[in-house]
């Protein structure tokens, strides 16, 4: 007798590298299991990081869901210069035969209707779902604005022979706000690149490949896109908006956590937070100048400062840093934490974001626009100065500055650098200013379609239930 047919259906999950990936696909397996009675496995290439951040995370996770670390690849023979993308586009296609293995023995033991990649998994998809009967589903960790993007991809680049960023006009992505060449995903700028060639080619895989995308949106902030995406269904495959998934502040952090007590004594909303992101770096010069920004303000901030890095804005994505220092007193300016200490408080790489962002102290977010990041700041109704590094954080400075009007965005000045006295006059407005206020009224309605989306009967809620009876009724 076939036990596995009494089984709860299965659905296999891969994310690729850094936590920013793997975040909302945990928060993912978790609804699986608790809203439509699931098991979860993830199967996670191993880009040869210590990948402790992910090991913990996936440890604390219920018993429902299980995880495979798969062997370790190398980068050895790549250029010291290659781009973060090649290494996390290679990470999963030099894993290739490793998860096959993974995936055929899961199989043997469980009833596995779904395979769930992320954006970049397509030739997890090629290699697998056909052989094994599964159904093939993306999620997309991102904006539907990028979606829409990526899908359009094919078709810009035949249009186009320059470099993007040279276009003289924004490129209009359909169902969004015009977006100028040098603000596209970094992927897209280097036309010679490797990256560039390999998301190209995962572009014209989706239409072939893919049963469906699962995006970590909400209809209700991006409608103009998703209207798009649904509409014109030229791709072929149905667009399930199932965000915000986020973290929530229900996991356990310590109240005694400094940043906590401290944020308990200072007035309503008075607060800037600055924070970079787990990948995120700035150089020596953009630190100084953040800083004496922070300090020329005279406004109470919580700064999560990481050591700088003069060469990548991502230094920190695998884990890695060129550093032997991580203490903040080693690389901000002299006498910085005496004169501020008063007003500010500083600590080291980490801090509790999401219970940071939700409690009542906290006035604005200074942010890199990671989308996790992005997401936590709707949820919780805190207005943003938009610092976008690298990936696909210009264009969602884009989206929150220019669309959704909740963020105010940096300018760079003529030596490449956010300037202390711009840095000064952000931070005032974001906490005291009226535009402040404007953006953070806006925020607000944004948080409340948060919430209804989540609700029970949200349509967020409802999108992920429509792909659930998708896999449910999957016939192998």
């Amino acid at each position: 007798m076939d036990t596995t047919q009494e089984a709860p259906p299965h659905v296999a999950i891969v994310p690729t590298p850094g936590m920013g990936h793997l975040i909302p696909v945990v928060v993912l397996a978790k609804k699986l299991i608790d809203q439509h009675n699931f098991s979860v496995t993830f199967i996670i290439p191993n880009d040869g990081s210590p990948m402790k951040s992910q090991r913990q995370l996936l440890q604390r996770l219920p018993n429902a869901i299980s995880s495979i670390f798969l062997p370790p690849v190398s980068f050895d023979d790549l250029p010291v210069e290659a781009k973060i993308e090649n290494r996390i586009l290679l990470s999963l296609s030099r894993s290739l035969s490793h998860l096959r293995r993974s995936f055929k023995t899961l199989t043997e033991s469980t009833r596995v209707v779904a395979l769930v990649v992320d954006l970049f998994g397509t030739d997890a998809i090629e290699l697998i779902a056909k052989e094994f009967d599964v159904l093939p589903f993306v999620f997309f960790p991102t904006t539907a604005m990028a979606l829409s993007l990526t899908l359009h991809l094919p078709k810009l680049d035949q249009m186009y022979s320059c470099e993007y960023r040279d276009s003289l006009e924004p490129f209009k992505i359909p169902g969004c706000v015009p977006v100028q060449g040098k603000d596209l995903v970094d992927m897209l700028q280097d036309r010679n690149d490797d990256a560039y060639k390999r998301i190209l080619h995962i572009s014209k895989q989706y239409p072939l490949l893919v049963a469906g995308v699962l995006v970590n949106s909400f209809i209700d902030l991006e409608k103009g896109a998703f209207k798009a995406l649904m509409e014109d269904n030229h791709h072929g495959f149905p667009i399930y908006p199932v965000g915000p998934l986020i973290r929530t502040g229900s996991e356990v952090v310590d109240e005694s956590d400094p940043c906590l007590k401290w944020l308990n004594q200072q007035p309503k909303e008075s607060v800037l937070f600055v924070s970079f992101g787990s990948g995120g770096t700035l150089s020596h010069d953009q630190l100084n100048e953040l800083a004496l920004g922070l300090e020329m303000s005279g406004k109470r901030f919580l700064w999560v400062v990481r050591c700088a890095h003069d060469k990548a804005v991502n230094a920190t994505y695998f884990g890695l840093t060129n550093t032997n220092s991580n203490y903040p007193s080693d690389f901000l300016p002299e006498g910085f934490l005496d004169r501020t200490k008063n007003v500010g408080l500083v600590v080291s790489s980490w801090a509790p974001q999401v219970q940071i962002l939700s409690h009542g102290s906290t006035g604005g977010f200074l942010t890199h626009c990671g989308w996790n990041s992005t997401l936590e700041s709707i949820v919780h109704g805190v207005p943003l100065i938009a610092w976008p590094l690298y990936a696909e954080q210009k264009m969602n400075a884009v989206l929150l500055a220019e669309d959704l009007k909740v963020a105010l965005r940096v300018k760079l000045n003529e030596n490449g650098l956010v300037g202390s006295e711009d840095i000064a006059k952000y931070a005032k407005a974001i906490i005291e200013g009226e535009e402040g206020k404007v953006l953070r009224n806006k925020m607000k309605e944004l948080q409340n379609g948060a919430i209804k989306v989540l609700s029970q009967d949200g349509s967020s809620t409802k999108s992920l239930a429509d792909a659930v009876n998708v896999w449910k009724n999957h016939k192998k």
